[in-house]
């Protein structure tokens, strides 16, 4: 049996048995959460949490003083920062710092392997965000977070990766075991983490590339086309994709071949999330 096919084996049956061991959000992000639902709290009871965590802290301020972000004097604190970036807004990107502290690795091929995907992760989650503002009525901010989180599935499995060598003998064997089981990985571990239901359901449904659904456009439909604009020119796997029958361009009402080098609105506010986003 091929190395890949028995790792294969291996995650699938560690999913059928309940035996993945699923991230777990770090603490910071639950709390501020759990803060977030009180009506009556204030800027400074958010500043204090977060300064639980001194890395997201310092990223957070760093943030608020980016290019993207700057307008008049420079924040100092966590708590001008959380005010210029507003709760939501703070919520979802302390969610986003909390994330990237996970895609870490002791092998150092899986390391790589998780910091460009982490990276691809952030391309995404900035078009992402421009698209939902530009071209839906979704919400930005959560279109954003559902771009960060479109790969999460990739965790559990590389962890898994990690105590079976035979699995690292080939990147692309591994690649291949995460693009057909990291959707419903993703899925599980958004669940775990009570993300919001439409954010839940992205991992699964942004990689089918035909799919059509009554309504409006979804947070998975944003993703599909972000991660195929950043992405499709990249990824061997995305090269076959004929942009021009992905249903989920008609649902943004987008031309397919639309350009990020381009000096128009959308390529500009893309550069202007990217911007936001590297800086933390």
């Amino acid at each position: 049996m091929a190395i890949e096919d028995r790792f294969y084996r291996i995650v699938v049956e560690a999913l059928a048995q309940d035996r993945l061991t699923l991230p777990t959000l770090p603490e910071v992000a639950l709390r501020l959460r759990e803060l977030l639902q009180d009506d009556d709290v204030t800027v400074a009871r958010l500043a204090a949490e977060i300064h639980r965590d001194p890395a997201i802290a310092v990223r957070l301020i760093r943030v608020a003083n980016s290019a993207a972000m700057r307008s008049g004097r420079s924040v100092e604190n966590v708590q001008q920062a959380v005010t210029r970036l507003g709760l939501q807004y703070t919520r979802l990107l302390v969610d986003g710092l909390a994330l990237e502290q996970m895609f870490v690795a002791r092998n150092p091929v899986l390391k790589q392997r998780l910091l460009r995907s982490w990276q691809q992760s952030v391309d995404v989650a900035a078009l992402a965000q421009v698209l939902a503002a530009q071209c839906t009525l979704l919400q930005p901010e959560m279109a954003m977070l559902g771009g960060l989180v479109h790969r999460v599935g990739a965790l559990p499995i590389v962890k898994l990766a990690e105590t079976h060598a035979a699995a690292l003998e080939s990147e692309a064997q591994l690649d291949t075991v995460i693009e057909h089981l990291a959707p419903r990985v993703g899925r599980m571990v958004l669940q775990a983490w009570h993300f919001p239901a439409d954010l839940v359901e992205v991992p699964m449904l942004w990689p089918d590339f035909t799919r059509e659904h009554e309504g409006g456009a979804d947070y998975a439909d944003v993703v599909t086309v972000a991660v195929l604009r950043t992405l499709g020119a990249s990824d061997p796997s995305l090269k076959g994709v004929d942009l021009l029958h992905v249903p989920a361009f008609i649902k943004l009402d987008l031309d397919p071949t639309f350009s990020l080098a381009d000096t128009g609105p959308l390529a500009t506010n893309y550069q202007r999330s990217l911007e936001l986003l590297r800086a933390a």
